[in-house]
């Protein structure tokens, strides 16, 4: 199984979500530049936190145009596995991949610090090896990391299990609607959150919870190809 990690100007997370495919399943993986059109040869596609292009205008607005773009839209239509984490997430609201938009965090401060998640979908190439329910503990770092939508949009996520994790309750650190911390498409393949899962693959890290989104991608994507995908 192939992965990418893209790679813009001003992205921070790029290593970290590098090593942590490395380090959790032992897949090859690539750093691919935001100039880059083509991304065929890779079946899962990581968009890392940091700040793409400095977060002008607003967080993504601007890594939304970037050529690699179009390139991610039709991964995402051919059913290819995106993950965006943080300003990854950011970048698919933006584009339009996902459904709503960030906001400031309600405290108007950058919140940096471990995050407990409940686990509400599990049947996403992300999630599979977690149990509905489970309470992971996943960091967060952002400053626009408050998820808003409207009534619609968030009866629609609610209705097509589109919610995948949510923050613990009562411990919302960032104002998001529903206590959302990461949603999907309705398709399943794409999915935004704004904590790291790749800062959380080792007990060294504070928490090992994020490994299983990795197994999780790998052991959906060889249930999916059959034997012939093992090795």
């Amino acid at each position: 199984m192939n992965f990418a990690v893209l790679v813009f100007p001003g992205s921070n997370c790029d290593i970290d979500c590098y090593k942590a495919v490395e380090d959790t399943i032992g897949q090859p993986v690539d750093y691919v530049w935001h100039t880059e059109t083509d991304l065929s040869k890779y079946d899962c596609i990581l968009i890392p936190g940091g700040f793409s292009y400095g977060d002008y205008l607003r967080c993504g607005a601007i890594a939304r145009f970037a050529p690699v773009m179009n390139a991610l839209v039709k991964a995402a239509e051919e059913g290819k596995y995106i993950l965006g984490i943080c300003n990854g997430f950011q970048i698919l609201l933006e584009s339009g991949l996902l459904p709503g938009a960030m906001l400031r965090n309600r405290s108007l401060k950058f919140r940096c610090h471990a995050a407990m998640l409940q686990v509400e979908n599990t049947n996403t190439p992300f999630t599979s090896d977690y149990t509905k329910g489970e309470l992971i503990n996943i960091p967060i770092a952002h400053g626009e990391g408050n998820y808003y939508c409207d009534e619609a949009t968030l009866a629609e996520l609610k209705a097509n299990n589109q919610i995948v994790f949510r923050y613990e309750a009562g411990n919302n650190p960032n104002g998001s609607v529903d206590d959302i911390a990461g949603i999907c498409n309705r398709a399943g393949n794409v999915l935004g959150m704004m904590p790291h899962p790749e800062r959380a693959v080792h007990e060294l890290l504070g928490s090992a919870d994020g490994r299983k989104m990795f197994t999780s991608i790998l052991s959906t994507w060889r249930e999916k190809h059959g034997a012939a995908a093992i090795g």
